[in-house]
């Protein structure tokens, strides 16, 4: 069974908190994968992260919720933003450049259209949202030696 963590992430901040350890930890090859539903704060946590390991704050990540993925160069080599809402399913990740983008930091919402695709060795968070507005719950899931002092 994989290590797991769960966060209480009070505020959006938190969440960015978390996003920028994560991205202090991530590398080539990693693929994490983002579940929740609607709201639950799957981009907010990818955007953080994306603007984490670019080293600049006001990086422009736009959800590619329309255009499915969006590429960053980034220090550390290429990262890889999927949103595959609109996906039907895991035939259509070869015109996306799936394989390809496995080469660098793949950060997928909606991780159930990759069906068999889905990556072994990936770190699941699963986001739920909590009492108040911004608070989330945050599950993290794999990883093995890596989540240590992941929480703040």
């Amino acid at each position: 069974m994989p290590p797991s963590v769960t966060l209480h992430l009070p505020d959006e901040a938190a969440t960015a908190a978390l996003a920028a350890r994560l991205a202090a930890r991530a590398r080539p090859g990693d693929v994490l994968l983002l579940e929740g539903p609607l709201g639950a704060g799957k981009s907010a946590l990818a955007r953080a992260f994306l603007r984490a390991a670019a080293g600049d704050a006001g990086l422009e990540v736009p959800s590619p919720t329309f255009t499915l993925v969006q590429a960053y160069d980034l220090p550390a080599g290429p990262a890889f933003h999927f949103d595959l809402w609109r996906l039907d399913g895991p035939a259509g990740l070869a015109e996306l450049g799936w394989e390809e983008a496995r080469e660098g930091i793949c950060l997928v919402e909606w991780p159930d259209r990759l069906g068999t695709q889905r990556p072994d060795q990936a770190l699941h968070i699963a986001l739920a949202p909590a009492a108040a507005a911004d608070a989330r719950i945050a599950t993290l899931t794999g990883w093995a030696g890596r989540l240590g002092g992941i929480a703040p």
